[in-house]
């Protein structure tokens, strides 16, 4: 997956986690045209061709939308196409409703940037999304990602929809074995991990440090204040999607983030879930 998109030949960077195909597709909150939030849950059941864009206001966004409205028709009732983009709600249903766009669902990313950051596909210096496509299959499995290198080109529609019709005829996959792709709820009596699993867990995932066999420490360092802070901010995000409440403390360009499971009293496998995707993080 690139961390970067250029336009006009200007190099821009992707921020947010780096996905690959086969990989558990990370769940996300964007908002309807009528402000509702919705997430990735609400089409289970359902192949999800998510087809994303800088902005309804530019030609080649407006024709990835139209296009793939139209391509929808012949499509079975079991897949679904999601347009997203921060465009805000109303200019959304200005434009669904100017240009008939009914066969597609178009959301908005504008309040969270949480599929661009859990997908990698926030452009960091302008907060838009890039323009690309992914294909969802009814196990949620990331099985198509495709990202347009340039921002004025064009999407590659005929590999999208040929990928699409090899997913059609095998919409389920079995699940990797591994750690969890989602943080779980947690209540409270649950155990701490073993001490050997901890171990066993921790040789995984470099960097990471116990402290007191009861927390995970690590600590990240940028070039200056600002980019430590929007690393912050990224971990804060995908910590709010996952239901995970670490302890993050930054001093210039330092930050220190902790885990534990409090509910817990140590560690549980949700504070290595945790750890897995903040070490996605792409934050260059």
């Amino acid at each position: 997956m690139p961390q970067t998109v250029a336009f006009k030949g200007a190099p821009l960077t992707l921020a947010g986690r780096r996905l690959k195909t086969g990989d558990p597709a990370p769940d996300f909150r964007v908002v309807t045209q009528d402000l509702r939030e919705v997430g990735l849950k609400d089409f289970s059941s359902k192949i999800k061709v998510v087809n994303f864009f800088p902005s309804l206001d530019t030609p080649v966004c407006d024709l990835q939308v139209k296009e793939f409205n139209k391509r929808a028709e012949g499509l079975t009732k079991d897949i679904i196409i999601i347009g997203l983009s921060k465009d805000l709600p109303f200019a959304q249903a200005r434009f669904c409703s100017t240009f008939e766009i009914k066969n597609e669902t178009v959301l908005s990313d504008y309040r969270y940037s949480s599929f661009g950051i859990n997908y990698g596909v926030l452009i960091k210096e302008l907060n838009l999304l890039a323009r690309g496509i992914i294909i969802i299959d009814k196990s949620d499995i990331l099985r198509y990602f495709q990202i347009a290198p340039e921002l004025t080109s064009p999407v590659d529609f005929e590999d999208a929809l040929k990928s699409l019709r090899e997913v059609a005829g095998n919409p389920e996959s079995s699940i990797k074995e591994g750690l969890p792709g989602h943080c779980r709820p947690c209540e409270g009596g649950i155990p701490p991990m073993p001490k050997e699993k901890v171990e066993k867990l921790l040789a995984l995932h470099r960097g990471w440090e116990p402290v007191e066999d009861k927390k995970i420490v690590k600590e990240f360092r940028f070039k200056d204040f600002p980019e430590a802070k929007y690393f912050l901010d990224l971990v804060s995000a995908v910590a709010e999607d996952q239901g995970h409440h670490p302890t993050l403390t930054i001093i210039y360009n330092k930050v220190k983030i902790t885990l534990t499971t409090h509910a817990a009293g140590g560690l549980t496998e949700n504070d290595f879930i945790m750890a897995k995707i903040i070490d996605e993080l792409n934050y260059a």
